[in-house]
């Protein structure tokens, strides 16, 4: 949880959570996604870099923080994506996405997906949330997390899906919805598959 070389800040909702503000205070790095450059400065904090398409971020900090904002206006591609690819550009692979989650539904889903993405251009990424973490894998992996803990898994293209440690074992299921709403039996678990999927995890 304290092992990340960098931050971004998307600009949905702001975290809350007392463990998710403390990551965001001892970043080594903090990259907000154009306004979310306000949420972190209205919350005492003090972006590194902005970086988008400016749509979103006040007059007065574009003013006030010209030298560290990039402006990039491509359409193609979303600003949390842009600032995932700022931090591979500069060789930063350990990244915790805040601030994903909320406001707009679409963008949820959209930032929530791209994670798998991220990790597929070797980026070991997750996305933290006032409600637990998402997780982009690949092939085979062990989770270890409170007993009771809440988990779904969200199959990309993985095969061969079999699990241990979870109330519902899983099976090779396509559909979005059909790994969701399972929890974990004791402190750990483990999913083996051959290929890509995310797996969110409750606090």
């Amino acid at each position: 949880m304290n092992n990340f070389e960098a931050v971004v800040i998307a600009n949905g909702e702001y975290p809350t959570r007392a463990e998710l503000l403390e990551i965001i205070r001892t970043a080594p790095l903090v990259v907000c996604c154009d306004g979310a450059a306000d949420s972190l400065i209205a919350n005492g904090g003090v972006p590194d870099i902005i970086i988008g398409d400016l749509d979103s971020l006040s007059a007065q900090s574009r003013t006030e923080y010209r030298s560290i904002t990039i402006h990039n206006p491509d359409q193609q591609t979303n600003d949390q994506t842009k600032a995932v690819e700022y931090l591979l550009s500069k060789g930063i692979t350990r990244i915790a996405i805040l601030g994903a989650t909320g406001r707009r539904e679409d963008h949820t889903i959209a930032n929530i997906a791209l994670t798998a993405e991220y990790m597929s251009r070797g980026a070991e990424v997750v996305s933290l949330t006032d409600y637990g973490c998402f997780i982009p894998c690949r092939d085979s992996k062990t989770f270890h997390c409170k007993a009771g803990a809440q988990v779904s898994i969200f199959n990309i293209n993985a095969t061969d899906l079999h699990s241990e440690g979870l109330d519902y074992p899983i099976y090779d299921f396509t559909a979005l919805w059909q790994g969701t709403l399972n929890c974990s039996s004791t402190g750990a678990f483990t999913i083996t598959a051959q290929g890509e999927y995310i797996v969110f995890i409750s606090w």
